[in-house]
């Protein structure tokens, strides 16, 4: 065990959060859901992306959210 610098530190988040979308793909289940909020809420903290929810509520605002469960097919989301 070691205290991770900043940027192993970002390294391993961005790996855990691919294990964890994985496993989530896999078994859908609350708990992997859990686990990817878990991770995303960590790299919020981290300073390059402090802003991460200014930018989601304004793509909110521009293309809209996911509530009306509208699926837009080929277009790059």
């Amino acid at each position: 065990m070691h205290v991770a610098s900043p940027e192993e530190y970002k390294d391993e988040l961005i790996k855990k959060l691919s294990e964890e979308i994985k496993e989530f793909t896999d078994d859908s289940s609350v708990e992997e859901l859990a686990d990817i909020i878990e991770v995303t809420e960590a790299l919020k903290k981290l300073s390059e992306y402090t802003n991460t929810e200014i930018v989601r509520m304004k793509k909110r605002e521009e293309g809209g959210g996911f509530d009306q469960r509208i699926i837009l097919k080929g277009e790059k989301s």
